[in-house]
This record gives C-alpha cells, sequence and structure tokens, in this order.
C-alpha cells in the first residue's frame, strides 16, 4: 500500500486489464513459444494486489520449467519510489519512472531472477514489456511482448474481439527479428523523457540517429542528443544473426536481440559512462520504442525513454551491374 493509502501514479497508469501473448526465447535467442497472459494490479482499500493468469505454448525444457504456478496473485506494497513485492509467487521490487517501472525481482516457483521492464506508450496504446530470466548472473532466458489494456473485456463482445485479433497479431510478430533498415539510409527521431538518480523528471533529450549501412551486415549511426544530456557519438554497428557489435570509434559495445527486442551495452571511449539500451521495434516501419539508461562511473545517472520514428532518406544499396 502507499503510504498515504493511495495508489501511486505508476499504480494509476496501469488500470485496467492487461492482455499480451510474450514470446518465450531461450539464452541464445532461440524463440520457443508463446506465453499467453492476462494481468491486473488492483488498488482497493488501501491495498495493492496484482494477479496474473498464464497459459504456456512453447517447446523443450523451458516450457516445464514455467508452466507452475498460475494463476499468480501477490501483494505489492506501492509507492513513487519503490514497489515492493510480497510474495509468494514473486519477491522483490520495482523501480518507477514516470510511465515506466523497472523491476528486479525472484521468482520461487521459476527459480529465476527477473529483469522486468514495463513502459506504457499511451500514444501508441501499448505496454512494452520484458523480463530477462536469470539464475544468478546467467541468462537463461527472455521473455517479452506487447500488451493493450481493457477495462470491459469480461462484458464486452467488440473488445473481446479486439483482444483475440491483437494476440493473433502478436503471435505472428513475437518471433520477427529485429533488423535496421539495411538499403537506406535515413534517420531515427523523437523526445526522451529523462528522469535523475532520484527518479525525478528533470526534462527531456530530443534524439536523432543518423543511419547510413555500408553492406548489409554494417551501417554507420552517429547518435546525437540535446537537451538534459548533450552528446554525440558515432559508431560502426554489425549484425551476425542475433549478434550485434558497436566498433567506435566513440563507442564500443555489443548486443543481443530476441525477435524484435535488442539489448546492448555501449561504452563510450575515454569516459567512465556507458549506455544501456533496451529497443524495441514495434511495427514494419522501424518505430523503435526505447529505454536508455546513462551510467557514470558504473552508478546510474539518468534514465530516459521515448519513441523513436524512421524517416527514409537515399537509397544506398541499389542494385549493381558489371558492363
Amino acid at each position: 500500500m502507499s503510504d498515504n493509502k493511495q495508489p501511486s501514479n505508476w499504480q494509476k497508469s496501469i488500470e485496467g486489464e492487461w492482455h499480451g501473448l510474450p514470446s518465450l526465447f531461450e539464452a541464445s535467442g532461440t524463440h520457443v513459444g508463446y506465453n499467453k497472459v492476462t494481468r491486473a494490479s488492483e488498488f482497493a482499500d488501501g491495498r495493492t494486489t496484482y494477479w496474473m493468469q498464464t497459459r504456456f505454448d512453447a517447446t523443450g525444457p523451458l516450457n516445464d520449467r514455467f508452466e507452475l504456478g498460475s494463476p499468480f496473485k501477490f501483494g505489492v506494497i506501492d509507492s513513487d519510489q519503490d514497489r515492493i513485492y510480497t510474495g509468494p509467487d514473486f519477491v522483490g521490487s520495482g523501480r518507477p519512472y514516470g510511465l515506466l517501472v523497472d523491476s528486479n525481482y525472484y521468482s520461487p516457483g521459476w527459480n529465476v531472477n527477473l529483469r522486468t521492464m514495463n513502459h506504457v506508450v499511451p500514444d501508441l496504446g501499448i505496454q512494452v514489456y520484458s523480463s530477462q530470466l536469470f539464475e544468478a548472473d546467467t541468462l537463461v532466458g527472455v521473455f517479452n511482448g506487447l500488451y493493450i489494456v481493457t477495462d470491459d473485456h469480461d462484458s464486452n463482445s467488440k473488445t473481446q474481439k479486439r483482444v483475440e485479433q491483437f494476440l493473433e497479431q502478436e503471435r505472428k510478430d513475437g518471433k520477427r527479428p529485429f533488423n535496421l533498415p539495411v538499403k537506406h539510409a535515413g534517420r531515427f527521431t523523437g523526445k526522451f523523457e529523462v528522469y535523475n538518480d532520484k527518479q525525478e523528471l528533470v526534462g527531456h533529450n530530443e534524439v536523432t540517429i543518423h543511419h547510413k549501412p555500408i553492406n548489409l551486415l554494417h551501417s554507420e549511426q552517429t547518435i546525437e542528443i540535446k537537451g538534459v544530456v548533450n552528446a554525440r557519438w558515432t559508431a560502426m554497428r554489425t549484425r551476425n544473426g542475433n549478434h550485434h557489435q558497436y566498433h567506435g570509434p566513440d563507442m564500443f559495445g555489443n548486443g543481443m536481440s530476441y525477435g524484435r527486442y535488442l539489448y546492448s551495452v555501449r561504452h563510450v571511449f575515454g569516459q567512465a559512462f556507458k549506455l544501456w539500451s533496451r529497443e524495441t521495434q514495434i511495427d514494419e516501419d522501424y518505430t523503435l520504442v526505447c529505454a536508455w539508461q546513462f551510467m557514470q562511473s558504473q552508478k546510474e545517472q539518468y534514465t530516459t525513454f521515448g519513441v523513436l520514428r524512421w524517416e527514409e532518406g537515399d537509397l544506398v544499396l541499389g542494385a549493381q551491374y558489371v558492363e
């Protein structure tokens, strides 16, 4: 419960019943199935209770591991500083930043530690969800997928139909691989909210990523940020399957994609500064919903998030001919 017996701002932002079909991936990035989920976090009489109904449709040992415990129901100590999960299904906490919460908690039934990030995007009418699943520091799998919210699902046949259509689309899109434009140059642009290490909104960043393919697996990208953070970094990106690398000169690091989601860590050359990112490609127009965390001297400095939209430029890898 919150200290004043009122729901937190995050709790207010997730009112309603959420419906999704997250994909399940092995640690290697192999897609092995889906998990149909209906969930809600409900505030009543000064208490917050989270419930979740799941049904797995997967193959391999992860299906047996995670097809356990549904329906889930556990208590939440709710506040704008921390959301503390009090079991029995999940024990740990979440850290809210406006319309995003970054959680770290443990599932006794699944025997995994989860880093879960939920980002509500009102303009797109979705919640962008992912959970990285660990045993200690070892990644054993990933859940990710989009959710939509309803407030009349049980009683409204049109709402039920809308949810069914959304889940069917998620079944098609859930294993679609993350990829950037491979033949056209262009740029991604958007505005990100910026929160400091005290979870206070301190302003916005205007973000532009200039993108130019070099060949089908390599591209040059320059990230320009103006606002609370002011920076310009260029790096060559490579992709080999779902493995990504950043080769400098300004940023070095790597990433792995799990379907539409790319998780990366990039280190800025010559500085005690790095960027952790989760970037989600939500449609075939390359729209990216991003969560970026800036780390200074190994400590959280800013958490930022927003939507980047693609503006196509010149075709730089067109058909080639030999005369």
